[in-house]
């Protein structure tokens, strides 16, 4: 397992771009302070997702008695879709419906639903975490993807304190063409990830 890989799968599906036009416009006339402590919020809120599914998911996935290959399979397919989402410019339902941003509008704490989850920490993220610490054999390689998430929520938390200059700075132009980037990048995680999964099914074809 390579950190920096993880990190970028999960800083990609996190999309903190993607998260700082809903950010500024559900918070209007916030200060930079109460931007802050929203940001931070969202940042713990991830941490513990992370730290959550990294320990126990391949626990839940016993439970439930699912094959790792079948998650991987699966997990790939719908990171995979959100690839595709993110080399479409146009507004998707991906990761937050309308009526999730709706109802955050009436909310006095929008950090945790939806600017966390699920537009940060949706299906997408949480399969793949669940995926690469299936895949950790060592407790250094566990640490490993704990690093590498805690890393990719500081990146997203940077994202968020500094929304507004990003914004003007890149643009609605600017997000989309690094969404597109992503987008690709991404779907080479997908495939690497739909793989394992297929190699896991059927040892003897592939």
């Amino acid at each position: 397992m390579e950190i920096i890989k993880i990190m970028i799968a999960l800083l990609v599906l996190m999309n903190p771009l993607g998260a700082i036009s809903l950010f500024i416009g559900l918070t209007p006339g916030y200060s930079q302070e109460e931007r802050k402590k929203i940001a931070k919020t969202s940042f713990i809120t991830i941490i513990i997702v992370v730290f959550f599914f990294s320990l126990l998911g391949e626990s839940i996935l016993h439970f439930l008695n699912i094959s790792i290959g079948s998650f991987r399979v699966g997990g790939g397919i719908l990171v995979m879709l959100i690839a595709i989402s993110l080399m479409n410019p146009k507004p998707t339902d991906t990761k937050t419906t309308q009526e999730e941003k709706d109802e955050a509008e009436n909310k006095s704490n929008i950090a945790v639903v939806p600017l966390t989850i699920p537009l940060q920490i949706g299906p997408g993220t949480i399969s793949t975490i669940i995926i690469y610490s299936s895949a950790a054999k060592t407790g250094w390689q566990t640490i490993q993807l704990l690093v590498a998430g805690c890393i990719a929520a500081m990146i997203s938390y940077s994202a968020l304190v500094m929304a507004t200059p990003i914004s003007k700075i890149l643009g609605q132009t600017g997000i989309n063409i690094v969404n597109r980037l992503m987008g690709m990048v991404l779907a080479a995680v997908s495939i690497e990830i739909i793989v394992a999964g297929l190699k896991n099914l059927f040892p003897t074809l592939l």
